[in-house]
């Protein structure tokens, strides 16, 4: 479980997050939704320690990391598994060594042990027989599945995915929803996925908060957003849809 308390972060005098509280649960899904420029991936930068909130407190399972030791904040970094937008896979890296690089920085485990988790992984996320690949010689979504490989990699008690369906077509991203979905409740982790995904947020949204110009409107489920009773999540809803709908025309 995550829980944060009163953050907030301003640039150059400019409010992105206005006294954002909530809870991640463990074994959810948790999604953080809204449009763009609305705070989501400055939350989610404060919450794993990329940027130090201006004020507000985050907590990994009752251990305050925002005010944490240097010890402490490593040991929970340890613990912690992250899928970038884009993949973020290392050029000059094989997908083996790529899934294997936080075994290698974090870890005294031997080769061979290595070796067992790296291919575990790649086989869990159905990418048996890829190790030597290039990173360049990959499809996008095939690259995002060596991006959950490596996230997981490590065991992690806490997954952070940042738009994990950004530019991929509409089967490879249900793909990807449910293999972060399926992780999430098998390994009983505590997952937030930061996205503006309709389908997603439909999808696998078991845990819902919405954020506009810095501020949380709503939080709820799947099951309640489309009766959420707030205008602007209200709106956030159609407009997707609609994307949604073009984007469907033009492509047929």
């Amino acid at each position: 479980m995550i829980k944060i308390e009163n953050i907030s972060k301003s640039f150059n005098n400019k409010v992105v997050l206005n006294d954002i509280s909530g809870q991640f649960e463990k074994g959810k899904t948790n999604l953080i939704i809204g449009s763009s420029g609305t705070g989501k991936s400055v939350l989610l930068k404060c919450i794993v320690g990329l940027l130090q909130p201006d004020s507000g407190r985050v907590y990994y399972d009752l251990r305050n990391f925002t005010e944490a030791d240097k010890d402490v904040k490593s040991e929970i970094r340890r613990e912690i598994g992250m899928l970038f937008q884009g993949g973020a896979l290392f050029d000059s890296k094989n997908v083996e060594e790529n899934v294997r690089f936080p075994l290698d920085i974090l870890t005294t485990m031997p080769m061979d042990e290595k070796m067992e988790r790296t291919n575990f992984c790649l086989k869990r996320v159905g990418l048996e027989n890829v190790n030597k690949k290039m990173a360049s010689e990959i499809s996008g979504g095939m690259k995002k599945r060596v991006g959950i490989a490596r996230a997981m990699v490590n065991n992690p008690k806490y997954l952070f995915c940042d738009e994990p369906n950004s530019g991929l077509d509409p089967q490879t991203s249900i793909l990807i929803d449910e293999l972060i979905s399926e992780i999430t409740h098998e390994d009983d982790i505590t997952t937030i996925v930061v996205t503006h995904d309709m389908n997603s947020v439909l999808g696998i949204g078991e845990k819902i908060m919405f954020l506009y110009k810095g501020n949380m409107l709503w939080e709820g489920s799947n099951l309640d957003i489309t009766h959420s009773g707030v205008k602007e999540l209200d709106d956030f809803v159609f407009i997707n849809k609609v994307m949604k709908s073009l984007k469907g025309k033009i492509i047929s």
